[in-house]
């Protein structure tokens, strides 16, 4: 119950039949806790989706996770711990030189990654929609997958001339410049390996950050005219951007439910942007994505508008990011605002723009927006990027680009109370599957203990 006095009320319908899962396309293998959420509190849904839970309009669905055909994780990125990778800020760079000057890149798509499937309708009679909210580029994610510390560099070269290649001289100069092709300069240092040179790089580096603490606790005021101080995520938001950029980018958000003034003037246009993006990036025949499966699916939502003293300004519930591009929309994040993070529910955009990379942009905007309401709301402080799949390769760009460190969260259901695994993203390769296995036993009672779980 909200601090109002408002109840959530929801209709619970079992999770004991199998239905076709969206990621493996087994026909009878996905099996989840569901209810209809007739109407709930933003509190009653931060609980829920702490443990778990997703919401796909007003259809509220919990994997069980020891029975599921691909178990389904719920992830989060701390928003303020966020820094922007090399990937990310190519990215940042594309859209900002698009908007500066216009000129649009070329897209690069390996077959078969064409876009991501969204997540699971589960309602009774409804077949399940392919699952996922964000589409990002994989030519780009590529980039960041190469281990740092793989040697790119030849091996060394020899060092004495090839004894074979000539008779040997009467009196021999060690230092003499041999020809081209008789063996390395000895009047030139040695080659070194390039993991040789950036271990040698890092040590530099620590050495001069101790020594910047040293300085900076006798001589405090020196700390702030730091050359080398990082970049914020929002600075690069903004980065190079002139004064009268060839196009201009608008971001509003507006209420969905209930639907505000702007959210109605604005629902034409940004359902046929929803249509052409379906039809061209999960190549849905024209006649699937209808005006009330928009409605239903990212229109509707069960959670109440509400409003806090400690809250942020726009209050809590479910909204529209509506992004505009010279007065027309040409993407919109879905999203919900809660208590203690911001929920990405689905992303849609305009297939003309498709090579901006939108999917990776709007998740960093989206992480900039969540650390712009914890000033206004300290507690709120993730990002939730809805579920992980490990056996899905689609989902790889949530572990690799957003989460360092990951969060994995899961309920433990005999103990009742969350359980939350981190670990360093670069171990995330190598002991993701055990980790994964480790929240997977901690949801073998989930049947029993699902009535428990409901915090309504």
């Amino acid at each position: 119950m909200a601090a109002g006095g408002s109840y959530s009320i929801v209709e619970y319908f079992g999770g004991d039949d199998g239905y076709r899962c969206g990621y493996c396309k087994h026909e009878n293998g996905n099996f989840s806790h569901g209810m209809w959420s007739h109407t709930m509190t933003v509190q009653d849904y931060q609980d829920l989706i702490d443990r778990g839970w997703r919401r796909s309009g007003k259809y509220v669905y919990k994997p069980i996770m020891n029975k599921t055909c691909c178990p389904q994780y719920t992830i989060r990125c701390h928003a303020l711990n966020f820094h922007p990778s090399k990937t990310h800020k190519k990215t940042l760079k594309k859209v900002n030189k698009f908007l500066s000057k216009g000129e649009m890149p070329v897209e690069k798509q390996e077959e078969g990654h064409e876009g991501e499937p969204m997540d699971s309708v589960h309602e009774e009679g409804v077949q399940p929609p392919p699952q996922d909210p964000l589409k990002i580029d994989h030519s780009e994610v590529q980039d960041i997958t190469t281990s740092p510390d793989t040697d790119t560099t030849n091996s060394t070269a020899p060092t004495t001339p090839r004894e074979d290649a000539a008779p040997a001289p009467v009196e021999k100069n060690p230092n003499a410049t041999p020809k081209p092709g008789k063996g390395a300069d000895p009047n030139r240092p040695h080659c070194r390996k390039a993991k040789d040179i950036r271990k040698e790089r890092r040590l530099q580096k620590e050495q001069q950050k101790q020594q910047e603490g040293v300085s900076s606790s006798v001589k405090p005021a020196q700390s702030k005219s730091s050359p080398n101080q990082t970049k914020s995520l929002e600075e690069f938001i903004t980065e190079s951007l002139p004064n009268d950029p060839l196009h201009r980018l608008e971001v509003r958000l507006v209420r969905s439910n209930p639907p505000s003034p702007q959210f109605k003037a604005s629902f034409d246009a940004s359902y046929q942007v929803y249509k052409l993006y379906q039809m061209a990036i999960h190549k849905d025949p024209p006649d699937k994505p209808t005006e009330s499966q928009f409605k239903r699916f990212l229109c509707d939502s069960p959670l109440e508008a509400e409003m806090a003293p400690d809250g942020p300004e726009v209050g809590y519930g479910s909204f529209h990011q509506q992004y505009w591009l010279d007065g027309r929309i040409v993407a919109v994040g879905v999203l919900d605002i809660l208590p203690s993070c911001v929920s990405s529910v689905y992303l849609y955009y305009h297939p003309d723009f498709s090579s901006l990379s939108l999917g990776t942009y709007s998740a960093l905007r989206e992480i900039a927006f969540t650390r712009q309401l914890q000033q206004q709301s300290p507690k709120l402080t993730y990002y939730y990027l809805g579920f992980y799949v490990h056996s899905c390769p689609k989902m790889r760009y949530k572990l690799i680009e957003f989460l360092t460190p990951l969060a994995v969260s899961a309920t433990c259901s005999a103990a009742s109370h969350l359980a939350c695994i981190w670990f360093s993203a670069s171990l995330a390769n190598k002991g993701l599957g055990a980790v994964l296995k480790l929240g997977r036993r901690a949801t073998e009672d989930d049947g029993k203990a699902v009535q428990r779980e409901l915090c309504v």
